[in-house]
């Protein structure tokens, strides 16, 4: 029996073409959002990459220069609204066909230890941004046709894992059912609406959770071993990817 030769991956820009899109993409500075970042760019769709770290926004953008797009930066804090405001009204007459609502946070903390204030600050960012975000870009597109919002959501939101992220999967939870009630919604008005549901990634914020292994903290070494375990049984071979 001849084995089969592995056929060669091909690149984005030869499976899909975003020429003469715009993109905004949310906590694009690092990790997940570098990485949607760059496959859009890829596909040559020109970009509005939003993060709260002005440095990582620029050495996003020095990665995306051999893509030859459109590249805009805007440092905003989304668990301030009236940042999130001023971003729209920055972004009158380029507004995007596409809104990639990625930014998040997961902190870990006890549950019986949150305070309002922890609270807050996880669900201003990882929940009540979408939500703005989202009725932002069905305001600016609805009278153009519609357009495509993706939101990234977690598997932690359905079949949590690691204890003391209580507050985190409540956030994306509410992602969650968001999109399902914004695609209800407004999918009649050319809007598609999504959600992506990632499990572990290794992204530069899961690496340094994995460093708190080396204080040899039992629980944290627990949670590192569920962890490889979910990205292996999903398929994941190279984590560095």
């Amino acid at each position: 029996m001849v084995k089969k030769e592995k056929e060669e991956l091909k690149p984005i820009n030869e499976l899909i073409s975003l020429k003469g899109k715009r993109t905004l993409i949310t906590g694009a500075g690092a990790g997940i959002g570098r990485a949607i970042a760059r496959r859009f760019a890829e596909a040559g769709s020109a970009l509005e990459l939003v993060d709260i770290n002005e440095k990582a926004l620029k050495e996003t953008k020095m990665e995306l220069l051999p893509f030859k797009v459109d590249v805009s930066l805007h440092k905003a804090d989304l668990s301030v609204k009236e940042e999130i405001d001023v971003l729209w009204e920055r972004l009158k007459g380029r507004e995007p066909d596409i809104l990639v609502n990625n930014a998040g946070i997961y902190p870990t903390k006890p549950f019986l230890e949150i305070d309002e204030p922890f609270l807050k600050k996880v669900l201003d960012i990882n929940l009540n941004a979408v939500f703005w975000m989202c009725q932002h870009m069905i305001k600016a597109r609805i009278k153009k046709g519609g357009g495509v919002i993706i939101n990234i959501g977690s598997i932690e939101a359905v079949m949590p894992f690691k204890e003391d992220l209580g507050h985190y999967d409540v956030s994306k939870a509410g992602v969650m059912v968001l999109i399902r009630a914004l695609a209800h919604e407004y999918g009649k008005a050319g809007f598609r609406i999504n959600a992506l549901v990632p499990g572990g990634i290794w992204t530069p914020g899961a690496k340094g959770v994995a460093r708190d292994v080396l204080k040899l903290d039992f629980n944290v070494i627990k949670a590192g071993i569920e962890y490889t375990m979910r990205t292996h049984w999903a398929g994941w071979e190279n984590p560095t990817r």
